[in-house]
């Protein structure tokens, strides 16, 4: 692969990763509130469209660390690959990485959340069914 076809790839798996990362966002936005009304067919639906988004923002993350790796050796960080570009190219493509780190942390934090949010669900469903383990618990 040239290294044109190799940057051109690169710049558009960035883009094609902010769409699903926004993607990503309000879905788990949309969880959230699934979860607080306990919309437990939505539930379900969210949770495999997340999983296939995940899956295909992670096949694309591992082609990018290939690609970053063919540009400017194993290893090397993203920010490595920008070195080759020149110009508003480089300018777009830091700004977008920038964009997407800032879109996958965001994630992350929702994602955290709705989870402690359907653990703590799922707990008070436990001790609604079947009691509290222990009423009273040593100090």
């Amino acid at each position: 692969m040239s290294r044109h076809d190799a940057l051109a790839l690169l710049m558009r798996g960035v883009g094609q990763d902010l769409r699903d990362y926004r993607r990503l966002k309000a879905m788990l936005e949309e969880q959230f509130m699934a979860a607080l009304r306990h919309q437990t067919a939505l539930l379900k639906e969210l949770a495999e469209r997340v999983t296939t988004t995940v899956e295909v923002l992670e096949l694309r993350r591992r082609e990018r660390v290939a690609l970053v790796g063919h540009l400017v050796g194993a290893g090397a960080p993203m920010s490595a690959a920008f070195a080759l570009l020149s110009g508003s190219e480089r300018s777009a493509v830091e700004s977008g990485w920038k964009m997407l780190d800032a879109l996958v942390n965001e994630c992350k934090q929702l994602n955290a959340r709705n989870g402690r949010l359907i653990m703590d669900q799922h707990g008070i469903m436990q001790r609604v069914l079947h009691g509290e383990e222990q009423i009273y618990a040593p100090a």
